[in-house]
């Protein structure tokens, strides 16, 4: 039975070499592309108290996950990998990244870092950190 390698994909550059990378480095693996829709990311504007804005809000982010899945099985199928499963979950993205890779027979977490370093790194925090910290399954980050 092939590994299972969860790649995290959030529409960045580094998302994609992320993808790209576990493409090449994995190719009898199954790859899961898993985009997480971060609730918080609606905001609290006049319109986030329109009832039918979050429904809104949530179907386009939908429809931009699925968007990002069609051009990154493009690229993941050209490095030769046979099996690729997408997934969009709801929640904040660590702890749905980290959950998912234990309730889910993840192998092994492939993700992309933003760079960030010194004082935007403290003040904006890292998911790649957090989840390094946090996953029980191991963890490469792609620069």
């Amino acid at each position: 039975m092939p590994n299972r390698i969860l790649v995290p994909v959030d529409g960045s550059e580094q998302a994609r070499a992320a993808a790209k990378f576990a493409a090449e480095t994995f190719t009898d693996d199954a790859l899961v592309l898993l985009h997480v829709i971060n609730p918080a990311e609606a905001g609290y504007s006049a319109q986030a108290s329109v009832p039918s804005f979050s429904e809104e809000w949530y179907k386009q982010r939908q429809t931009e996950a699925e968007d990002r899945f069609d051009e990154l099985e493009s690229v993941v199928r050209r490095a030769g990998v046979g099996t690729v499963e997408t997934v969009i979950e709801v929640g904040r993205p660590t702890k749905t990244i980290v959950d998912y890779a234990d309730d889910n027979d993840i192998s092994q977490i492939v993700m992309g870092s933003h760079g960030r370093s010194g004082m935007s790194r403290i003040l904006l925090g890292s998911v790649a950190e957090t989840v390094v910290r946090r996953a029980t399954v191991p963890v490469t980050v792609v620069r």
